[in-house]
C-alpha cells in the first residue's frame, strides 16, 4: 500500500486515492451563479509562457555546449604544440622549453618578419656560395688542363668504342663538360652546393677507375689525377666548412625564432581560451541563478495531482519513480512492500539538494 501524504501523513488506497479532508473547500452558493475565470485560457498562457522560458534556457544551453567544443578544440592545440616543442636554443646543446613572459612577447617577431628574413638569408647563403663555386672553379680549370685530363673531357663514346657493358658496370657516367655545363647553368639547374662539383669530380675518376684495368693507361691516369684533385680539395675545404657552419648558425637561429614566434601566438591563444572559460562559467553561474530564482514551492493542488498521478502508473513505472526519488533521499525505502511517501518532506530534501 502506497501513503502519500499532502501536509501530513495520509494513507490512501492505490486504486482510488481519497482527498485530503483539509484541502476541501467551500464554495458559497451566491458564487455559483456568478460568470468562472475560463481556466483553459489562463493554463494555456501559463505553458506558452513556461514554453517560452524552456525555449530561451535550451537555446542558452545548446550556446554554451557549442562554445565549450569549440574551446575544447583550441585547448587541444596548444596541448599538442607544448607537447611536441622543444626549443633549442642557438650555441648550445641542451633542449628546453622556453617560457615567454608579456613583456619579452612584444619583442618577438612576427612570422610574417620571419619568413621576409629567411627570404633574405637565403639569398645572401646563395650568393655566398657562389663565390665559393666560382673559386672552386680555379681547381677545376687546373685539373681539366692537366695533361692527362683529356680522356675525360667528353662523355665515354660508348657506341663508338664497343663498349658494350658499360652501362652495366657503370651507373651514373661523368665527365668534365658536363660538370662545366653545370656549373654555368644559370637556368637554376646548376649546381647548389660546391660539394655537389667536388662529388662529380671525383665520380669522373672513380668511373674510370671501376671500368679500366688497373694497369690501364686511362686507370692509371685517372688515379693520378684523383689524387691532384684531392690535394687541391683539402686545402680549399677550411673555406667550405666556414661556410657550412655559418649556414648552420644561421639556421639554427631562425628556427630558434620560429619556435619563440610560434609560443608566442600558442601563449596568446592559451590566454584567450582563459578568458573565454571564465566568460562560459559566469554564464552558467547566470544560468543557475535564474534557475533557482525560478524554482517555487509545490501547490497543495500540485501535490494532490502528483499523487493521484503515482497511483495510475503501472508496478514497473512506479518502481522506477520510486528509484527516482531514493536518488536524491538515500533513506528512502524504496524497495519496501509498503512505502509512505511524505511529498513535503521530498520537497524539502529536493529544495536543499538543488540550493
Amino acid at each position: 500500500m502506497l501513503a502519500l501524504p499532502f501536509s501530513s501523513a495520509i494513507e490512501f488506497s492505490t486504486l482510488r486515492p481519497p482527498i485530503p479532508t483539509e484541502l476541501t473547500t467551500a464554495i458559497p452558493m451566491d458564487k455559483i451563479n456568478q460568470p468562472s475565470m475560463d481556466v483553459t485560457d489562463i493554463e494555456q498562457r501559463e505553458m506558452d509562457g513556461t514554453a517560452a522560458k524552456v525555449d530561451d534556457f535550451k537555446g542558452r544551453v545548446d550556446e554554451i555546449i557549442t562554445k565549450v567544443d569549440r574551446l575544447e578544440h583550441r585547448v587541444s592545440e596548444v596541448e599538442q604544440f607544448y607537447s611536441t616543442t622543444e626549443i633549442k636554443q642557438p650555441s648550445t646543446s641542451r633542449n628546453a622549453p622556453i617560457l615567454i613572459d608579456k613583456d619579452k612577447e612584444k619583442h618577438v617577431p612576427s612570422m610574417k618578419k620571419l619568413q621576409q628574413d629567411a627570404s633574405r638569408r637565403e639569398a645572401a647563403a646563395a650568393k655566398r656560395m657562389q663565390e665559393l663555386m666560382r673559386q672552386f672553379g680555379t681547381i677545376f680549370r687546373q685539373i681539366t688542363q692537366h695533361k692527362w685530363a683529356w680522356p675525360f673531357m667528353q662523355p665515354v663514346d660508348v657506341e663508338g668504342l664497343g663498349l658494350h657493358d658499360y652501362y652495366q658496370i657503370i651507373d651514373r657516367p661523368m665527365d668534365f663538360s658536363t660538370i662545366k655545363n653545370q656549373m654555368e647553368a644559370m637556368d637554376g639547374t646548376g649546381y647548389k652546393h660546391v660539394r655537389e662539383i667536388c662529388s662529380d669530380v671525383r665520380l669522373v675518376f672513380k668511373n674510370a677507375m671501376k671500368y679500366n684495368d688497373e694497369k690501364s693507361d686511362v686507370h692509371v691516369m685517372a688515379k693520378t689525377l684523383l689524387e691532384k684533385f684531392e690535394e687541391k680539395w683539402l686545402q680549399f675545404l677550411p673555406k667550405v666548412m666556414e661556410e657550412e657552419k655559418k649556414r648552420e648558425g644561421e639556421e639554427a637561429e631562425a628556427r630558434f625564432n620560429v619556435q619563440l614566434a610560434q609560443e608566442a601566438v600558442h601563449m596568446k591563444l592559451a590566454r584567450d581560451i582563459n578568458n573565454e572559460l571564465c566568460e562560459v562559467d559566469m554564464h552558467i553561474e547566470e544560468l543557475r541563478e535564474m534557475i533557482v530564482k525560478r524554482c517555487r514551492r509545490i501547490s497543495i493542488m500540485e501535490k494532490r495531482k502528483l499523487g493521484i498521478d503515482l497511483t495510475k502508473l503501472c508496478p514497473g513505472d512506479l518502481s522506477k519513480a520510486l528509484e527516482i526519488i531514493a536518488q536524491n533521499n538515500p533513506s528512502f525505502p524504496s524497495t519496501a512492500e509498503n512505502v509512505e511517501l511524505d511529498i513535503n518532506a521530498q520537497c524539502r530534501v529536493n529544495q536543499h539538494c538543488g540550493g
